[in-house]
């Protein structure tokens, strides 16, 4: 899942990138409104967490216009105001949870995974296709008795094949909502991902195959389709 963070501390912005991508999150930071808002708009994100309180736009005014503008991911609001006027002035606005600075990490952190199940395509903590399953919890991938933990970006990629089976996605799309825009990396590095995916599919015996589409991008299917 892609995460956008938007923090103008960039102390916790930093904190917060390398915690949400030790969780198996794609991650990009920025630390102002005005940018907060261009990122929103244009990256088809899962999530985003915005602080209230930053140069340009505040948080409010961001989330204001994305609602208006028609994005519907879900925002998680982060500041260090705590008055129940600020709280209202954020769910009204629509925000979808909110929480007060201080914060402890497992709670940021289940307040994400839980705003992220509420969406209408996380309905369930894992995800299954032919058998196979990805828990997007522990971030196993299984097929009946046997398991195997991912590495995150390995998860990432599953995660999205396994979100629309049957469907190719295209190459591009892979490497913006795994690696981010800014990533320095070659596109083949998407190649080396969906094989090493492929031989756990095998090792698992799943009926199930990464399907490529040349010069297109790749797709989740059965073996028997």
């Amino acid at each position: 899942m892609r995460l956008l963070i938007a923090e103008d501390d960039h102390d916790i912005s930093r904190a917060l990138s390398v915690l949400f991508q030790k969780n198996n999150y794609s991650v990009d930071c920025v630390s102002n409104g005005t940018d907060a808002y261009i990122y929103a708009s244009d990256g088809h994100y899962d999530g985003i967490i915005l602080d209230i309180m930053m140069p340009g736009m505040d948080g409010i005014e961001v989330l204001k216009s994305l609602r208006s503008d028609g994005v519907s991911a879900p925002v998680l609001l982060l500041t260090a105001k705590s008055d129940v006027s600020d709280r209202v002035s954020g769910l009204d606005a629509g925000a979808d949870d909110y929480l007060p600075k201080p914060f402890a990490v497992s709670e940021l952190l289940a307040r994400v995974r839980a705003m992220l199940r509420r969406r209408e395509q996380y309905q369930s903590d894992s995800m299954r296709f032919c058998g196979l399953s990805l828990d997007i919890s522990s971030f196993e991938l299984s097929y009946k008795s046997h398991k195997l933990h991912l590495p995150s970006r390995e998860y990432q990629v599953m995660e999205l094949l396994m979100q629309t089976p049957g469907m190719v996605i295209p190459t591009e799309t892979l490497m913006e909502r795994v690696w981010g825009w800014d990533a320095n990396v070659e596109i083949s590095v998407i190649w080396v991902y969906i094989s090493n995916l492929r031989k756990k599919i095998e090792l698992l015996n799943a009926p199930v195959n990464i399907r490529a589409v040349r010069g297109v991008g790749y797709c989740l299917e059965s073996k028997n389709s």
